[in-house]
C-alpha cells in the first residue's frame, strides 16, 4: 500500500515538472503564433491589387507612338524643249535639210520652224517632194511660221492647206501656244503680205499680239516669225526688217525674252537689246537668227551692234531648254561640223 502511494506521489511530481516546463515555453509559442499570423496578413495584403490602378492586361504591346511623316522633297520642274530653225528644204540641193532632219531625230521636245520651210515657190507639190521627206516627219510634233517663199503661191494657200489648224487662222498666221511654264508667241513678219494688214501700231496682228501679250503678264514669254529686226547681213534690205519695230514694242513691254528668226541663212546671236537696238542687259530682248535649216548659207558682214556670235558656213538647229525661271540655248551643227554656240539666262518673268 505504501509502495503503490509512494509510486503516484512520484508520478504526480513528474507531471508537475512538466506542466510547470510548459507553462514557461507558452509565451514563446504565443510570440510564434503572432509573428505567423503578421507574416501571412502581410503577404496577403502584398498580393492584393489595387483598387485604384487597373492591372495592365497580359501579353498586350503598348500602344505605338505616331510620327509626324517629313515632308517630301519638292522635285524641280523638268525644262521643256524647244528645238529648230528656219530656212529649211531647198528641192534643188535637199541634202542639207536631210543633215538638220537627222539632228531632229534624235532630240525630243516641241520643233519650231521659222519660216521658208520649202523653195521656191511654196506649191504643194515642193511640200510632198521636199519638206514631207525630211522635217514632215515630225509634223506631229512641229509649230510653223510664215516666211516669204510660203507666199511665192497666193495667200500661201499650200502652205495652210498643209498645216490646218496648227498653222493659225488662214490669211492670218499668227497664234500663240503654250510650252511648260512658257508662253509662245508666232508672229507672221510678212507685214508686205496681201490681206494680212501690215505690222504697223493699230494693225490687226499689232492689236492681237497686245491683246495676247497681256493675258501672259507673268511667266517666261519667247516669240518667233521668219524676219529679223537685226542682224549683220551683208544686204541690209534683205537682212534689216524695220517695219517689225512696232510689234517689238509691244513684245520690249511685256518683257518677253527670247526673239528668234531666219531669213537671212546664216547663225547669229544677239546680246539683250530694245527695240531701237541700244543695249539692255536688265530688260533687253535677246535676238537669234538661226536660218540654217538646210537650205543655203548667206555670207555674213561687219558686226552690227550687240551681235555676239556669227557663222555662215554651218547648217544645224537651235536648241532651247525652257524651265520656269530661265532658258538654255544650244546650236547643234550637222554631222562634221563643230561650230557650236551656247549659253543660258534668266526670263525677266519668273513664273516661280
Amino acid at each position: 500500500m505504501n509502495g503503490y502511494i509512494a509510486q503516484r506521489s512520484g508520478t504526480r511530481g513528474i507531471l508537475q515538472k512538466r506542466l510547470a516546463a510548459a507553462r514557461a515555453l507558452l509565451p514563446l509559442r504565443v510570440y510564434f503564433v503572432f509573428l505567423l499570423s503578421f507574416a501571412i496578413a502581410s503577404h496577403a495584403q502584398t498580393a492584393k491589387p489595387s483598387t485604384d490602378q487597373a492591372a495592365p492586361a497580359p501579353n498586350v504591346a503598348p500602344p505605338a507612338q505616331r510620327r509626324t511623316p517629313a515632308p517630301l522633297p519638292l522635285r524641280k520642274p523638268q525644262p521643256v524643249i524647244l528645238v529648230g530653225a528656219g530656212d529649211i528644204a531647198g528641192c534643188q540641193n535637199i541634202e542639207g535639210a536631210e543633215a538638220t532632219a537627222q539632228l531632229l531625230q534624235s532630240i525630243p521636245g516641241t520643233i519650231f520652224a521659222a519660216g521658208d520651210l520649202v523653195y521656191e515657190k511654196g506649191t504643194s507639190e515642193e511640200f510632198k517632194k521636199c519638206y514631207e521627206p525630211t522635217w514632215g516627219r515630225f509634223k506631229d510634233r512641229t509649230y510653223p511660221a510664215l516666211g516669204n517663199h510660203e507666199y511665192g503661191t497666193a495667200g500661201a494657200a499650200p502652205y495652210f492647206a498643209y498645216w490646218g489648224d496648227k498653222a493659225g487662222a488662214v490669211g492670218k498666221g499668227y497664234y500663240s501656244f503654250e510650252l511648260g511654264g512658257w508662253h509662245i508667241v508666232v508672229l507672221n513678219t510678212n507685214c508686205n503680205a496681201t490681206g494680212l494688214g501690215g505690222c504697223a501700231d493699230g494693225s490687226p496682228e499689232e492689236v492681237w499680239l497686245k491683246a495676247d501679250l497681256a493675258q501672259h503678264a507673268s511667266g517666261c514669254v519667247l516669240a518667233y516669225g521668219h524676219h529679223a529686226l537685226f542682224s549683220s547681213g551683208v544686204l541690209r534690205s534683205h537682212a534689216v526688217h524695220p517695219e517689225l519695230k512696232p510689234l517689238w514694242r509691244d513684245l520690249y513691254a511685256a518683257h518677253v525674252d527670247l526673239v528668234l528668226a531666219g531669213h537671212e541663212h546664216s547663225y547669229e546671236r544677239f546680246a539683250p537689246q530694245n527695240p531701237d537696238g541700244d543695249a539692255d542687259p536688265k530688260n533687253g530682248i535677246r535676238e537669234i537668227v538661226v536660218g540654217t535649216g538646210g537650205r543655203s548659207h548667206d555670207l555674213l558682214g561687219l558686226a552690227t551692234p550687240n551681235s555676239e556670235v556669227r557663222n555662215w558656213d554651218t547648217f544645224g538647229v537651235l536648241k532651247l531648254a525652257l524651265s520656269p525661271a530661265g532658258y538654255d540655248w544650244e546650236f547643234i551643227p550637222e554631222a562634221g561640223k563643230d561650230f557650236r554656240d551656247q549659253g543660258s539666262a534668266t526670263c525677266h518673268n519668273k513664273s516661280l
